[in-house]
């Protein structure tokens, strides 16, 4: 998500092969916590500083809204549309998992004062975390206006305001363009500051692929199906050597969504399993 929706998110409040471009759920060679209905932290897990070791995973085997000692649903509004003149209003109900898939659906519906809802469900204070290497194997929503966004937000963004705080997104889509992906980091320097890169992927919401994000004390990386297409080199003027925690959302309209959003809009970002390494 562009950040200015993060300043105001919560004030009412990689080199693994992973099998792709299938909608069947596939599940590659990992160790796996044995509570895979509700995994988050592997125990015994010891990191080797290699992203090598799955230190937290969701699989999303609980049916109904994803584990809640994993995830917590942001509802409402926010300030002016989270930040980025966004329609929707944030529902836990709209996040639901059903036979190993989690779906974030984003519907035309009456909702108080707004003409859609969605979901987002964020790690906060559940998990949160400083290096290491992300995985999510997701497909996008179809419908133009939607924005799907796999992002991370600085865990200190209360008393560090964006972009202070600083921002990863994994991954997002813009409303008007379903062919393309990009990744973005957002952190300050003079205000906000940005670096971004686009990836062509044309079957981003017909099949499911691996977006994946590596970050040590010097990089920050960017894969789609294992391909690397993002690098940004950190120093220490930036807020990455701090925790972060991760978010899982689908705006409608705003700023990257766009003006033209479907008529009748139901569409969801379908989301197999969330992994991290260390």
């Amino acid at each position: 998500m562009l950040q200015l929706s993060k300043t105001f998110l919560f004030s009412t409040l990689i080199c693994f092969a992973i099998s792709c471009g299938s909608d069947d759920k596939q599940t590659p060679n990992v160790q796996l916590p044995t509570d895979t209905h509700c995994p988050g932290t592997v125990a015994d897990a010891t990191p080797t500083g290699n992203n090598d070791v799955l230190i937290w995973a969701d699989e999303f085997d609980t049916n109904g809204f994803p584990c809640s000692r994993n995830w917590t649903a942001e509802e409402g509004t926010g300030e002016w549309g989270w930040g980025n003149g966004e329609k929707q209003f944030y529902l836990r109900g709209n996040a639901n998992a059903e036979n190993g898939i989690l779906s974030i659906t984003a519907r035309e519906e009456q909702f108080q004062d707004s003409e859609y809802t969605s979901a987002r469900i964020i790690t906060k204070n559940k998990f949160d975390f400083t290096h290491g290497r992300v995985e999510v194997r997701a497909k996008l929503p179809a419908a133009k206006g939607t924005w799907p966004a796999i992002w991370m937000l600085g865990s200190d963004y209360l008393t560090n305001t964006w972009p202070r705080c600083g921002e990863i997104d994994i991954m997002e889509q813009k409303g008007w363009d379903k062919n393309t992906v990009l990744g973005t980091t957002h952190w300050y320097a003079n205000g906000n500051a940005s670096y971004s890169r686009n990836k062509n992927l044309p079957t981003s919401t017909t099949e499911f692929h691996v977006y994946a994000m590596e970050w040590t004390t010097t990089q920050i990386k960017m894969f789609v199906d294992d391909q690397h297409y993002y690098t940004i080199t950190l120093n220490d003027t930036m807020p990455f050597d701090n925790d972060f925690f991760i978010i899982l959302n689908v705006a409608v309209g705003g700023t990257l969504g766009g003006t033209n959003i479907e008529a009748g809009l139901e569409s969801s970002m379908e989301v197999d399993y969330v992994r991290v390494y260390q």
